[in-house]
């Protein structure tokens, strides 16, 4: 296994998980603000790993990392609000996602809709949408390691050569 090949498994499988949340939303899943607030980390990390396949040296490999977990943390978070174990945000899981709607705002056809943080849309083997991408998201985590570490191993191995 090569760095440019961890990096790119690890990228494209945060691109993976972007396109599967997109194909969700497309197939009539509308995402909560917390779905939105996981898919920040994965497109960090689509532009860390295009950028690691022409930067050498480990640290954006652990840039990228650092967006996995990132986005994993979040989805552990959003799992939590789904299952009752703690409190999410009063904006998308509690009264505050129907402050200032009126009456007729929240009958009409066509109003604003309103996608709750604490209701589960979707599951598979029991498991969220949310603690799948956790799941898949710490996996992405352990390859950009991997491709941290095999950065240090070659540019190591690079600075014997030339001495």
């Amino acid at each position: 296994m090569t760095r440019n090949l961890m990096i790119m498994l690890a990228a494209g499988g945060s691109a993976g998980l972007l396109a599967g949340a997109y194909l969700f939303q497309f197939l009539g899943y509308p995402p909560c603000a917390m779905c939105l607030w996981q898919r920040w980390p994965h497109a960090a990390a689509i532009v860390i790993g295009v950028l690691a396949l022409k930067v050498p040296g480990p640290w954006l490999a652990g840039c990228g990392a650092i967006a996995a977990a990132a986005t994993g943390g979040i989805g552990v978070y959003h799992t939590g609000v789904e299952r009752d174990w703690w409190e999410g945000p009063a904006s998308c899981s509690g009264g505050g996602a129907l402050d200032g709607l009126s009456g007729s705002d929240l009958l009409a056809i066509e109003g604003p809709q309103v996608v709750m943080c604490d209701q589960v849309s979707w599951e598979l083997l029991t498991l969220s949408m949310a603690s799948w991408n956790a799941l898949a998201s710490f996996a992405l985590v352990v390859v950009w390691i991997v491709a941290a570490r095999l950065s240090v191993g070659s540019t190591r191995a690079g600075s014997s050569r030339t001495a």
